[in-house]
């Protein structure tokens, strides 16, 4: 279930991105925020998503969203030291037992460890001891097995559970812009080759999840269905798939991904542009987005708010704005005087 201040931390992020109508959050509560999520992330998936909020807010330089994030520098000054991300990476490392492939041992969800390892592959770029191959080595076990040891479908879709070959919407956010980030790392021949694969794995998600509608269904495949349009895991869906776009798009190889790129930034439009057809007057979406029985959930809206933010900076399109802005005011009225986010399932 969604962490209402992991989807809180990637809509303020993302406040840096675009000249935002309303005045955007006092320092005080971000920092609430910010201490909130780090004292309460535990598990992968939050650790993962946490080290990604606090790229985009914190060290925008080194965010794949900036122009000149490839490569990043090799040794990191006191103004951008990114280091609350490269604590992420080190604890992870450190805790990795040494027969585990995946960054989190037993952890049950085969894309939810991934989600740390572009913190780990950037602690591994700008470590100054050049002795240290652990980070390196972690990621690469990452690689390997998401590539080579996790159950898949009969299509070839990495399958989000490790027990099952079962699909879940989450996994576009886990790992696709974790395998990107190390094509584009590595460079040469590989660089193309893990751009596409992820590519290819967004698109095999999207054949199974995707309804008619142009919204994504939550799970598909194994042992039991989540047929409902479940907010937060559109919103993961479509930031997953925004992150490898401006990826791909800042890579040394973009020309050669310009259809992959337009077809990125259709499937992302189609998800944002359905879901805000069913925001409440109050600017919230529901936790199953088109189910009017469901309840208002401000962390699924604070996710898609933050893609339809970047969205229109990306395509100079601003059609969606109004439905953002009236997101990003419902979620600046939800937070508490303590710097949690009201109203989610999870705070």
């Amino acid at each position: 279930m969604p962490t209402a201040l992991f989807a809180l931390g990637l809509i303020l992020s993302s406040i840096n991105a675009l000249a935002s109508l309303h005045a955007g959050f006092d320092d005080s509560v971000i920092e609430q925020v910010r201490s909130n999520l780090i004292a309460v992330a535990s598990q992968s998936w939050e650790l993962g998503t946490a080290a990604e909020a606090l790229t985009e807010l914190e060290w925008p330089a080194l965010s794949v969203f900036n122009a000149s994030a490839f490569p990043p520098p090799h040794e990191l000054d006191g103004s951008d030291n990114a280091s609350d991300v490269l604590q992420i990476a080190n604890d992870t490392v450190t805790s990795k037992p040494s027969d585990s492939l995946p960054l989190v041992a037993n952890d049950g969800a085969v894309g939810d460890p991934a989600s740390i390892g572009a913190a780990v592959l950037l602690a591994n770029w700008t470590t100054s001891n050049s002795s240290n191959i652990a980070y390196a080595t972690a990621a690469g076990e990452q690689l390997v097995y998401l590539l080579y040891d996790a159950p898949r479908s009969d299509s070839g879709a990495i399958s989000q559970r490790a027990d099952q070959v079962q699909l879940w919407a989450d996994f576009i956010y886990m790992a696709p812009p974790f395998i990107a980030y190390y094509g584009v790392l590595q460079g040469g021949d590989n660089e193309s080759s893990l751009l596409q694969t992820a590519y290819e794995q967004i698109s095999l998600y999207r054949d199974v999840l995707r309804d008619d509608d142009g919204l994504w269904k939550h799970i598909e495949l194994g042992s039991y269905q989540d047929n409902t349009h479940w907010a937060t895991g559109n919103g993961w869906a479509a930031a997953g798939m925004l992150r490898v776009l401006e990826t791909l798009n800042h890579s040394s190889v973009a020309i050669d991904f310009i259809e992959q790129s337009v077809n990125l930034t259709q499937w992302i439009q189609e998800i944002i542009a359905t879901a805000w057809q069913h925001q409440a007057e109050n600017g919230t979406l529901l936790n199953a987005i088109d189910d009017p029985t469901s309840f208002a959930d401000s962390s699924g809206t604070a996710l898609l708010a933050s893609v339809t933010y970047r969205m229109a900076v990306y395509s100079n399109d601003t059609s969606l704005i109004p439905y953002a802005d009236k997101a990003f005011q419902l979620v600046q009225n939800s937070i508490d005087p303590n710097g949690w986010l009201r109203n989610t399932v999870d705070p």
